[in-house]
């Protein structure tokens, strides 16, 4: 292999903030946050969604609406129902 063309790629702590998993891995991803695991200090990467937590992988179905974006769309829509006259 050819020196100095390949990026670094330490050991980053990922967090899936939505379940509070944690798991060490490698990536070349950086962050100012970090993290000493088992004695060695590591960068934090926080991931909105992750295998954890994605509904495909869990079975569970998770709505996540903090604009009530969801409830205005089920009222204007009104999830199929027919309005009497």
């Amino acid at each position: 292999m050819k020196d100095e063309i390949h990026p670094n790629y330490p050991k980053v702590l990922f967090v899936d903030v939505a379940t509070g998993k944690e798991w060490v891995s490698r990536s070349t991803a950086t962050s100012k946050g970090t993290k000493v695991v088992d004695g060695e200090e590591m960068p934090v990467i926080r991931l909105e969604i992750s295998s954890h937590s994605h509904p495909f992988w869990t079975g569970r179905q998770r709505e996540v609406d903090a604009d009530g974006k969801i409830d205005r769309f089920r009222k204007r829509y009104d999830r199929g129902k027919k309005k009497k006259s």
